[in-house]
């Protein structure tokens, strides 16, 4: 690898492993680096305080020749049949999506209510994302490792999740498997891409939908809490009650936090000890 010309990812050059622009980093030539450092997605090698090891590419080894395949997605690509034809994939290979609610302590009925297929061809779990009026924009993917990106071509839309009732009160979670956990708590929830995603298609459709009060649920960490707030932010205009929790500093999101014991006791006995956020308007006064 190249030395320790290690450079931190940005919008521009979002990490390949968690698909965000900040705290990761990587090596070697922009747009196809051979390592990677997450603080988010686990691998078998620990790269100290920093996060885990990812290496994508061994620049001791010869490169291997480049050659032209036909892909069957891409920025034309029809992402309605893809997500259908990978639904029906894992409903042939039930045993995938036994595995995948297994391995992540999460019901089928919830991974299924978001959608989730098998894609052979990028040996992943598929997850539809949706504009804010529910269309199908793009297709999130996830490896049985659990490393995630996406279909090429796909727009950072959200996760919704079948026969949601939003009227009442609505989550707002980080990703579709933390969009899984609070289904699987009782909860009406849908999820944002990351962070700092989504924005546009989650205030969308809680104009479309006009719930009677909207959670933001921040991964326990510094990015997580600095993108709910200002999706906060945004949505303080748009709702009459808006509020922001997060899970206790030792669990790192909503599924670590379900893991440890917390019930949808606890996380609406959050929710109500969080302050509300409401919408300040100031005028000035001027006199002549």
């Amino acid at each position: 690898m190249s030395g320790s010309n290690w450079r931190r990812v940005s919008r521009g050059e979002p990490c390949p492993i968690c698909q965000r622009p900040d705290w990761c980093l990587v090596v070697g030539p922009e747009g196809s680096p051979e390592a990677v450092i997450c603080p988010r997605v686990e691998s078998q090698q620990r790269a100290g305080e920093g996060g885990w090891l990812h290496i994508l590419r061994d620049s001791s080894r010869p490169a291997a020749r480049s050659i032209s395949i036909a892909m069957d997605d891409g920025p034309g690509a029809d992402f309605v049949k893809l997500a259908t034809d990978y639904q029906r994939a894992i409903r042939a290979e039930p045993y995938r999506l036994a595995r995948l609610a297994h391995s992540l302590e999460l019901s089928i009925a919830s991974l299924q209510r978001l959608g989730v297929g098998w894609s052979a061809r990028h040996r992943a779990y598929t997850f539809p994302l949706r504009r804010g009026d529910g269309t199908i924009c793009g297709l999130r993917l996830r490896s049985p490792a659990g490393r995630k990106w996406a279909v090429r071509g796909s727009r950072q839309g959200i996760f919704i999740p079948a026969d949601l009732d939003a009227t009442g009160r609505l989550l707002i979670a980080e990703g579709p498997t933390d969009t899984a956990t609070c289904l699987d708590w009782g909860l009406s929830a849908i999820g944002r891409p990351s962070c700092s995603g989504g924005t546009r298609d989650a205030v969308a459709y809680v104009r479309q939908h006009r719930p009677a009060g909207v959670v933001v649920m921040a991964d326990a960490d510094e990015p997580g809490r600095r993108g709910a707030e200002a999706l906060a932010g945004v949505l303080v205009a748009n709702t009459a009650a808006c509020r922001v929790i997060a899970p206790p500093p030792e669990t790192k999101d909503a599924r670590a936090w379900r893991r440890s014991g917390a019930s949808a006791k606890d996380v609406l006995a959050a929710i109500d000890a969080a302050p509300l956020r409401q919408l300040e308007i100031t005028t000035r006064r001027t006199t002549l």
